[in-house]
């Protein structure tokens, strides 16, 4: 080997155990915040829920990644996690604590005012703060290539596309009556434009979905979770405030 190709492999060898220990980090933090938590709220349970099966899935990852991008995985899983840790605090009316690094989503944009519509008579709810008729926090992102914002929903709708990797047409109405433009003023404060670069945040999304299976995690469905792209061309901008 030259000395080169030596010092290519050492600086190859450093970037990936700086990987491995910035995941680890992110993981340790999640399950200490996960031991020193618990409460009786529906909002609470559900958030803390959320935070360990990332938890579990986190450390499936870890075990596993050989790359960087498999630790970054696992660090986003982990980040992933606390921001439900996040959500839970705020539901047990405690300090959030300090900000975290932004997820891969963030650009979905947040949940900013009440909001309530009725789908083929059943009624969802959005809101920017848990309560009783709100009790299912998600964080933001990207799911099967259409950008759910952060905040607190009446219940999960997202999860069948998020474990399935293509959206129902059940969830596809449920999401246009809750943020086309189309239907007004929606509460929701979009950062998820344009510039959104849909080709890379879907291979980031299939990748994460596909590790986060192999880890055996994944909310309520199980199952195989796709390739995730079946509706990757369909929604353009979601540019302005809503």
């Amino acid at each position: 080997m030259t000395v080169f190709g030596f010092g290519r492999r050492k600086r190859e060898q450093q970037q990936l155990a700086d990987a491995r220990e910035e995941a680890l980090r992110w993981y340790e933090r999640l399950g200490g915040q996960l031991m020193n938590l618990s409460g009786d709220e529906t909002s609470v349970k559900q958030a803390l829920v959320d935070a360990s099966e990332r938890y579990n899935a986190a450390g499936g990852q870890l075990e596993r990644a050989t790359s960087l991008k498999q630790y970054d995985l696992a660090r986003e899983t982990s980040l992933e996690g606390l921001a439900y840790i996040r959500a839970a605090r705020t539901a047990m009316g405690l300090d959030a604590g300090p900000d975290l690094p932004p997820l891969a989503g963030a650009r979905a944009g947040q949940i900013t005012k009440e909001r309530e519509v009725d789908v083929q008579g059943h009624t969802y709810r959005a809101s920017p703060e848990p309560g009783n008729a709100t009790p299912y926090y998600y964080p933001g992102g990207a799911v099967a290539g259409r950008g759910v914002p952060a905040g607190w929903y009446s219940e999960p709708w997202w999860k069948t596309a998020l474990v399935a990797g293509a959206w129902g047409i059940g969830s596809v109405l449920v999401f246009d009556a809750l943020f086309s433009p189309g239907w007004g003023d929606h509460g929701y404060d979009a950062a998820y434009n344009a510039g959104f670069d849909q080709g890379m945040d879907q291979g980031f999304d299939q990748g994460f979905n596909q590790a986060y299976d192999d880890s055996g995690g994944g909310d309520d469905g199980g199952g195989d979770w796709g390739d995730g792209g079946d509706f990757g061309g369909d929604f353009g901008d979601f540019g302005g405030d809503f």
